[in-house]
């Protein structure tokens, strides 16, 4: 059995340590190879694969553009979908220079969802099962602190006249929810996982976006926990799953 993670930074499994971004080995497609090689719920033989393909500073318009390449072309049973977090980001820097200016997000949310909508679509059409990620939380004071040592303060004064990047955060992760009941796709919610799993302070890395391993550790634990709920047919969890 193949599964492939396909995503942006968070699939990849960048953190944010001593100041400088870095991969992480212990990212949530190894934990998740890990724990399927480490654990055989059905007694089965049944090798699986888990593919990471994560790409730094992906959004919605280059996950479609990449689809055929990086999923089509593998031929998975199942395609974890983990994108939203830099669609609704700003171009910070013009934001900086401009900071009275209005701007939209680096993809809109319409077409967030309609680019999502046609991922789901294409991968069903291949008769692979998708999977939609709910997005990973922020820690808000930390990402405009960084952000904010990086540009200008000028920023923080504009995400709160726009109403705070939680805000949009939260309306993409929304959308996420009523895609997955559209479309009648299992949905895995890891923000509220790893929100209740402790402080965000453990779980979020300095940057306040990426996770730290013990975050990573969270997210590939709940979708794996999800997965065997999945293949081992236990239907009263697979129909909590989508519903909620």
């Amino acid at each position: 059995m193949k599964i492939v993670c396909f995503g942006d930074s968070l699939t990849r499994g960048v953190s944010f340590v001593k100041g400088r971004l870095r991969i992480l080995k212990a990212n949530y497609p190894t934990i998740l190879q890990e724990l399927y090689k480490n654990n055989n719920h059905d007694g089965s033989e049944t090798d699986v694969e888990v593919l990471n393909k994560g790409v730094f500073n992906d959004n919605s318009d280059l996950l479609l553009n990449r689809l055929d390449k990086d999923v089509m072309k593998e031929n998975p049973e199942f395609v974890i979908i983990g994108i939203g977090g830099n669609d609704c980001n700003f171009q910070w820097e013009e934001v900086s220079k401009n900071p009275n200016d209005t701007f939209d997000p680096i993809v809109p949310l319409e077409r967030y969802i309609q680019n999502v909508k046609s991922i789901i679509v294409h991968i069903k059409k291949e008769g692979i099962t998708p999977i939609l990620l709910t997005l990973p939380p922020l820690d808000p004071v930390r990402y405009y602190e960084n952000i904010s040592k990086t540009f200008t303060s000028h920023i923080s004064n504009w995400i709160c006249k726009v109403g705070g990047i939680e805000h949009w955060h939260g309306k993409y992760n929304r959308s996420v929810n009523k895609i997955a009941e559209e479309l009648h796709v299992m949905k895995i919610d890891v923000r509220t996982a790893i929100k209740q799993a402790g402080e965000l302070v453990d779980l979020i890395s300095d940057d306040g976006i990426h996770l730290t391993e013990m975050g990573y550790k969270v997210l590939g634990t709940e979708i794996y926990r999800h997965m065997v709920a999945l293949i081992e047919g236990n239907k009263s969890n697979v129909d909590k799953l989508v519903s909620t």
